[in-house]
């Protein structure tokens, strides 16, 4: 047996009837084929973020067949072509994802730890109430102070983000309840399968419904007017939502500059620069 053949069958308690190998190792078991993922110390995180995703019963999320704090075995996703109807679906299921709510801003899946993470940066789950205050705190003066430390971003350039942090609470818009974010919802967490979207690789908490469809327009969605489209019907944005877009797009820009460097920095001045 191979050395991913035993690590499924010890995490999900099933015998494995081959294996093969890709980007991800994949197993077949007696009802199908599964991709084991390598996620040191992240992979409970992540875990229980999609567990508490699919607890919502708004969209189809990749089912967890067993994990420890290293190793995910998750369903294998066959890809196919996104389409206009696929689109619609998901906005529609992404709002309801949405309204089934979190604790507070910052909260954590049920079972899932506070200190997580958003891809293989470092993420707190520190719980707030206040929106404005809790997004500058917790999701966007972290990772500018991380990017002075590492000598990516100036003290000067530094002043920007907090300037921008000060104009939170006039251009945040309404109030808001916490939303079950998916946290990270770039386009290739975003499968488009034969039966419609599947999500994976979650950085899930509570937070403002905006940053997840501002993520998904900061890096490329396809159909992306539809989803938001068929979102706003089932769950109106409120109005100024647009102009709101760079903020949501703070916390995702500062976290590939953490993680990348200076290619994503310029991004991230422009977005704090549009709240001056």
């Amino acid at each position: 047996m191979s050395a991913a053949a035993e690590i499924v069958a010890r995490l999900t308690g099933r015998e494995v009837l081959r294996t093969r190998s890709g980007p991800l190792p994949e197993a077949e078991l007696a009802d199908g084929w599964v991709v084991l993922k390598h996620a040191p110390g992240a992979a409970a995180a992540e875990a229980a973020g999609l567990r508490w995703l699919a607890a919502a019963d708004a969209l189809s999320v990749a089912h967890v067949h067993g994990a420890d704090d290293d190793w995910l075995v998750l369903d294998l996703i066959t890809p196919t072509r996104p389409t206009v109807a696929a689109a619609r679906d998901f906005g529609r299921g992404l709002a309801r994802l949405h309204a089934s709510g979190a604790s507070a801003f910052g909260s954590p899946p049920p079972d899932g730890p506070a200190a997580a993470w958003i891809g293989r940066a470092p993420m707190a789950n520190v719980t707030g109430f206040d929106w404005p205050r809790w997004y500058a705190e917790q999701r966007v003066l972290p990772y500018v102070r991380r990017a002075v430390d590492d000598g990516v971003l100036s003290l000067v350039e530094a002043d920007v983000f907090e300037r921008a942090c000060a104009r939170f609470p006039d251009v945040a818009g309404p109030a808001e309840a916490p939303a079950r974010l998916h946290g990270d919802l770039w386009n290739g967490n975003v499968l488009w399968a034969a039966d419609g979207v599947c999500l994976i690789d979650p950085a899930a908490h509570g937070g403002h419904r905006e940053t997840d469809l501002a993520m998904l327009r900061l890096f490329g969605c396809p159909h992306l007017d539809e989803v938001v489209g068929a979102y706003d019907e089932v769950a109106p944005l409120a109005g100024g939502w647009r102009e709101r877009v760079p903020m949501h797009q703070l916390f995702p820009l500062l976290v590939h500059t953490v993680l990348f460097g200076r290619s994503y920095a310029s991004q991230a001045l422009a977005a704090a620069r549009e709240l001056r």
